[in-house]
């Protein structure tokens, strides 16, 4: 297998997640529908049925053996860790950049890692049952994902599999961080996982016809700290990439941080410490160069 350069979570923007049967899915992966998505999610799990997941491989298989590398990262999420080991067998299986691992789990987790531990793919953790309620058991996670963290782009939650424990809905003007319960599993979450340098995506955002309700919760996650966004509706996706654009005024104090010989100096009446912020300056600078700059008239 080709090496694979590691993949900056940043690069990702709107992942858009599409059924392995979909009759659309060659047009997509392909690049020829949707030009400015920048990921793709192939689904064999939730999205197909027990009865069509074999349709749905061979569907997989005949895009891949088409399939010609562009700029469009491609993930595909197998239905468990049975079904990533047949993936893995599959011709043509190294035109994807990785896998995305649904309901990892203390259960599950070192039947994925020993899949992936002697492959060049990158992978996604998702976390979505009750490890979601117990620090301790995030704990473990995090550190049974530490030892690959060269292959793991980011870690994912289960949004809605979260709210589905808890009994809880919400609106399409309500962000999940509106709630005190969902907010504070959330907050335990990344401060687990970001502080030991993973990236975390944000939620699925299900009103897909609502576009100021989904500009609303993107902002909100970056405001989190959450980075990338798995979407449901190809209407999302320029949205999207129009807020993770950079304002020029943000663009050029991030490059005097990462520039400046200094280890403390005056930026524009606030104090910069050049080691605490080259990390964030230095994500604003990958930011600029994937999604543009915003320039304020």
């Amino acid at each position: 297998m080709v090496f694979m350069k590691k993949i900056n979570y940043i690069e990702l923007g709107a992942t858009l997640f599409i059924p392995a049967n979909h009759k659309n899915l060659q047009d997509v992966a392909f690049g020829i529908k949707y030009q400015a998505l920048k990921s793709l999610l192939i689904d064999l799990e939730d999205s197909v049925s027990e009865i069509d997941l074999e349709e749905g491989i061979k569907k997989l298989k005949d895009t891949l053996y088409s399939l010609e590398k562009k700029k469009l990262f491609i993930f595909v999420r197998p239905r468990d860790s049975k079904n990533l080991e047949q993936l893995l067998q599959l011709e043509n299986i190294q035109k994807i950049d990785g896998f995305i691992l649904p309901k990892f789990s203390l259960a599950n987790s070192s039947e994925y890692l020993s899949l992936l531990e002697k492959t060049d793919f990158s992978f996604m953790p998702s976390i979505e049952g009750s490890e979601l309620f117990d620090m301790s058991k995030l704990i473990k996670l995090k550190d049974n994902l530490v030892p690959y963290k060269d292959k793991v782009i980011l870690v994912r939650f289960g949004l809605e599999d979260m709210l589905r424990q808890l009994k809880m809905k919400r609106k399409a003007d309500e962000s999940i961080f509106d709630f005190s319960v969902t907010s504070s599993i959330l907050g335990q979450f990344l401060s687990i996982f970001k502080s030991a340098g993973f990236g975390v995506s944000g939620g699925v955002y299900p009103y897909f016809q609502d576009e100021k309700g989904f500009i609303k919760d993107a902002l909100r996650d970056l405001k989190e700290g959450l980075f990338t966004k798995t979407i449901i509706h190809p209407n999302q996706i320029e949205p999207l990439n129009k807020i993770y654009k950079v304002k020029e005024q943000e663009l050029d104090d991030a490059l005097e941080i990462v520039f400046n010989d200094k280890a403390i100096f005056n930026q524009d009446g606030k104090m910069a410490e050049k080691t605490t912020m080259t990390p964030y300056s230095q994500d604003i600078v990958t930011k600029s160069f994937v999604y543009g700059i915003t320039i304020l008239t």
